[in-house]
């Protein structure tokens, strides 16, 4: 079934392109390159084809689906703008939380979909402390993206969040030390953290898939 789903995202990949580039622009006009379009349908084939690996043969692989999708975009706006619009997070939030209780009425989880909410609550009370801290390293759409990651791992477990928020800052730290030695980056550039905890968060949702 994940060819299925990864030919979804190839087919989206032009339109998820077009929605990156004007939403980083903030122009509803622009266009994406061609090569955008398709390194943008190659990325939404991987990440919305991941899904029935990475949720097995359930209800909740439509919400990782969708969670892959959205991971495209705010990768893409968030590495051109520093920005991680709500108009992407929010409906990603609200899908993957009703999608996520239907899986638990088809499979009675309800275990598994209440820990995604509290962990969802957990995560974005971190998040705002964290912003709290270190307002200007850690913005309002990287605390909203930490609560919809605690919705898709908390899912899966307690330890998936720790783990996916870990690599998702170890995978930014060393990507920040790279650009730094390449002299592309300095100590106190402002760096995009919505791309490395997306990858984190992919990290941890492989090492806990069904097998």
């Amino acid at each position: 079934m994940s060819w299925l789903f990864a030919a979804v995202g190839l087919a989206l990949g032009p339109w998820l392109a077009a929605v990156t580039v004007r939403l980083a622009t903030r122009d509803p006009a622009a266009r994406p390159t061609a090569a955008r379009r398709v390194l943008t349908a190659l990325a939404a084939a991987v990440a919305v084809g991941a899904a029935p690996s990475l949720a097995g043969d359930r209800p909740a692989v439509v919400a990782l689906a969708w969670f892959g999708g959205a991971a495209v975009v705010l990768a893409g706006v968030d590495l051109a703008s520093h920005r991680l619009p709500d108009r992407v997070t929010f409906p990603a939030v609200g899908v993957c939380a009703a999608v996520l209780l239907v899986d638990a009425a088809v499979t009675g989880a309800w275990g598994d979909a209440l820990r995604a909410v509290a962990a969802a609550g957990v995560a974005y009370l971190l998040g705002t402390l964290a912003r709290l801290v270190q307002p200007r390293g850690f913005g309002g759409g990287d605390v909203k993206l930490l609560g919809l990651l605690g919705l898709v791992l908390g899912r899966a477990g307690w330890d998936v969040l720790v783990t996916g928020v870990f690599a998702g800052l170890l995978i930014g730290a060393l990507g920040s030390l790279v650009l730094i030695a390449a002299g592309r980056a300095g100590w106190r550039t402002a760096v995009a953290f919505g791309p490395p905890l997306l990858a984190g968060a992919y990290v941890a949702l492989a090492l806990a898939a069904p097998s």
